[in-house]
C-alpha cells in the first residue's frame, strides 16, 4: 500500500477548511477550547463511523451514493445554512447549560453523517488505499481508527486556532461571524453545485 500517499491525502482532506473545521474554530472562539473539544470528539466519532461503514460497505455504497447523493446534498447544505444562521445571529456570550456538551457532540457527529465531502472522502480513501491492500477485520478497524484520528486532529487544530486567537476574534466578532457564515454558505453552495 502507498501509505505515504494515503497519509498525504488524509492530512490534506482533514486539515483544509470545511464545515466541521469552521464550526470547531467558531465554538472554540465563542466558548473556549475545552467546550469545542466535545464537538471535535463528535466529529471524530462520526468520521470513524463513516470510515468503518465505507470499509465494510464500499462496493454497496458506490452503487447507492449516486442514488441518494442529491438528497444528502440537500440535507447537508440545509444543515450548513442553519448553522451559518445560528452563527450570524449569535450573541457574544452563549448559554452554558447542562447537556450542552452532549448536544455539541451529537451536532459534530451529525455533521459528519450528512456531509457528502466526508462520505466521498471515505469512499475514495477506502476504495483506493485500504480495500485493495487490506481485507482483514483488524486491518480495516486499525486503518479506520488511524484515518479517524487524522480527521479528529484536523478539527482540533481549528479549535486551537479559535481558542488562541480568541481576543482578536472577539474584538472583531461581527466580522468573524459574518466570515464564518459566508464560509458555511459557500460550503453548502459547493455541495449543491456538484
Amino acid at each position: 500500500m502507498l501509505i505515504t500517499s494515503m497519509l498525504l491525502y488524509a492530512f490534506i482532506s482533514s486539515f483544509t477548511p470545511g464545515p466541521n473545521n469552521i464550526m470547531a474554530m467558531y465554538l472554540a472562539k465563542k466558548h473556549g477550547f475545552r467546550h469545542a473539544l466535545t464537538f471535535c470528539l463528535g466529529v471524530g466519532t462520526g468520521f470513524y463511523v463513516i470510515l468503518l461503514l465505507c470499509c465494510y460497505f464500499s462496493l454497496w455504497l458506490q452503487d447507492l451514493i449516486p442514488k441518494i447523493e442529491f438528497w444528502m446534498s440537500i440535507i447537508g447544505s440545509a444543515y450548513m445554512v442553519y448553522l451559518g444562521i445560528k452563527i450570524i445571529r449569535s450573541k457574544e456570550e452563549g448559554d452554558r447549560k447542562n447537556g450542552e456538551g452532549e448536544k455539541r457532540f451529537f451536532t459534530g457527529m451529525l455533521m459528519q453523517l450528512v456531509n457528502p465531502k466526508v462520505i466521498l472522502y471515505g469512499l475514495s480513501v477506502v476504495s483506493v488505499f485500504v480495500i485493495p491492500n487490506y481485507n482483514s477485520t483488524a486491518g480495516l478497524w486499525l486503518l479506520a481508527a488511524l484515518l479517524g484520528l487524522i480527521g479528529f486532529a484536523g478539527t482540533v487544530s481549528w479549535s486551537i486556532f479559535g481558542a488562541v486567537f480568541n481576543k482578536c476574534l472577539t474584538k472583531h466578532r461581527k466580522s468573524f461571524n459574518l466570515l464564518m457564515f459566508l464560509l458555511l454558505i459557500y460550503c453548502a453552495y459547493t455541495i449543491l453545485k456538484y
